[in-house]
């Protein structure tokens, strides 16, 4: 959908930072960044969803008699990458969101 963005009339011209001037009706009237904020939509939602696999996946494989604090310093890591991701992405969300009003 991001690359489809891009191959509308006008394109894309915000930037890589949507910075919001750029984002607003008068420069974009088009569907571009409409798709644009669509798509980055789409990779918020499957980062989220692949944070909670990974949360899930670490706490239900481990063995019955290992607790949490035992665990190898790399399941420790993604346990705590996710946990941030799940923090932070719905916020940046709704940042988002923000630009299409």
């Amino acid at each position: 959908m991001l690359l489809m963005s891009m191959m509308t009339n006008t394109g894309v011209g915000a930037g890589w930072t949507l910075y919001p001037p750029l984002t607003l009706i008068p420069y974009h009237d088009g569907m571009s960044m409409d798709l644009t904020i669509y798509s980055l939509h789409i990779a918020g939602i499957s980062s989220i969803m692949g944070s909670i696999n990974f949360l899930v996946t670490t706490y239900k494989m481990k063995p019955s008699h290992q607790t949490l604090t035992s665990l190898p310093l790399f399941c420790w890591s993604i346990m705590i990458t996710s946990l941030l991701l799940l923090l932070s992405l719905p916020v940046l969300a709704g940042a988002v969101t923000m630009l299409l009003t």
